[in-house]
């Protein structure tokens, strides 16, 4: 058979049951497995064997979902974490330590640019943040000896930026680094970011994967495709003996398709424990199962929505890619051919009072610290998400006081039109 398609990979992929096994992915909820003896459980504790010994570490529940991600994605390895923070963090902690810097876009969720530029300056690991516009020559400038990756998103949160993954991908590897592309808003129905030179891709499964508010994850793949041997002397921790493991090197024993998951896995998974749970988990992949009928709505409805508040008087600008006059109009045709998603930004005219004036109006739209769900949600991020950020800060990221988030669910999209219009005649 010939490679099956995203559809079907939604519905069936990463799980194939046998003989009189559940056709569902079963829930394994359990802490510990059971062994005959200690040195079969010893062999799992080398890495020796495949399997499974204590939860926080892995589970089979966790690791089908992260399989039918993986294929999704077209990686060749992945994991599931308790949160998308939880995976960004991992993403980067995988390969950066104390003394190491990394190039990120600054078009990204704050609590994210949070993690970096706060949370892990803290723990020694510089970040240097670049407009998502930059030009190959601003982004070669922003690069260092001890730079250890670059990152960025699909769709910026709440910017909704798209990022030119080929161009950063191209400057990535000429630095000799891998590209870490956070992929929440675009889903892989939508874009793939691998295809276009990404090493690693994030998810916060929380968001369209899930995509009804019922469960909080994150997800980590990997392509397979970074040569971490090129580069040993800059990352030490895939291609050296990992003293915390028996002296395993990941790089040697699992190769490029699986050192960086393994690693993540038995040392970070191991120490940190962010493990997801396998009935958040099974949440997951139910998501997963509808995620390529869903988008199509989503997008469907953003599109409409942004094409009507576009058009309206009391609205200073939209931001939505499938805009022909968005800045990002072509960036969007090129990696996102199907449509973008329901996420879109906007900005009205007047003051912050006016933006909370709005949504105080919304009656269809609820007032949530939620994106990319079933239901219309929305959220004024100066005052929630990105509060933590200066005035000058919130404008490098393309977030000003005036600008709202708004979430298109799958409602009917004249009924989100017609919440909007009698919002705005409010201010």
């Amino acid at each position: 058979m010939a490679k099956k398609r995203i559809e079907t990979i939604c519905v069936q992929g990463g799980y194939t049951p046998k003989n009189g096994e559940p056709r569902q992915i079963p829930i394994i909820q359990s802490t510990t497995f059971k062994y005959d003896t200690s040195e079969d459980m010893g062999k799992l504790f080398d890495l020796e064997a495949s399997g499974y010994f204590y939860t926080r570490l892995q589970n089979p529940t966790n690791d089908f979902v992260a399989a039918r991600l993986t294929e999704l994605e077209g990686g060749t390895a992945g994991m599931l974490t308790s949160s998308g923070q939880a995976a960004n963090f991992f993403s980067i902690f995988n390969i950066a330590q104390n003394g190491d810097h990394v190039v990120a876009s600054s078009a990204i969720y704050g609590g994210t640019f949070n993690l970096f530029n706060v949370t892990m300056r803290k723990m020694g690991i510089d970040f240097t943040f670049v407009s998502p516009d930059s030009t190959e020559e601003e982004l070669d400038k922003a690069f260092k000896p001890n730079t250890k990756a670059l990152f960025g998103e699909t769709i910026a949160n709440p910017a909704c930026s798209v990022l030119d993954i080929e161009l950063f991908a191209k400057v990535a590897h000429k630095h000799g680094v891998p590209l870490i592309i956070d992929n929440t808003f675009a889903t892989p129905v939508h874009c793939r970011p691998i295809e276009w030179g990404a090493d690693i891709v994030t998810h916060s499964t929380t968001k369209y994967i899930d995509g009804h508010g019922s469960a909080v994850g994150g997800a980590i793949i990997d392509s397979g495709k970074f040569d971490w041997t090129k580069y040993a002397d800059k990352y030490p921790g895939l291609t050296t003996p990992d003293d915390s493991y028996h002296g395993v090197t990941y790089t040697e024993k699992f190769g490029l398709a699986g050192a960086f998951i393994t690693k993540a896995t038995a040392q970070l998974m191991r120490d940190f424990g962010s493990i997801q749970a396998p009935q958040n988990a099974y949440y997951a992949n139910l998501g997963l199962e509808s995620l390529h009928v869903r988008m199509a709505r989503h997008a469907e409805n953003g599109q409409k929505v942004a094409e009507f508040l576009n058009s309206h008087e009391k609205i200073a600008w939209v931001r939505y890619c499938g805009l022909p006059n968005d800045k990002y109009y072509e960036l969007g045709k090129k990696y996102l051919p199907n449509g973008s998603c329901g996420v879109l930004s906007f900005a009205v005219k007047g003051d912050r009072k006016d933006a909370e004036k709005l949504m105080k109006s919304l009656k269809v739209a609820a007032i949530e610290t939620h994106v990319a769900d079933a239901r219309t949600c929305c959220l004024h991020p100066a005052n929630a998400t990105h509060r933590q950020l200066t005035d000058e800060q919130l404008e490098a990221a393309g977030i000003p006081a005036t600008l709202i988030r708004y979430s298109c669910g799958l409602e009917n999209a004249q009924d989100l039109i017609d919440d909007l219009a009698q919002a705005l005649d409010q201010i």
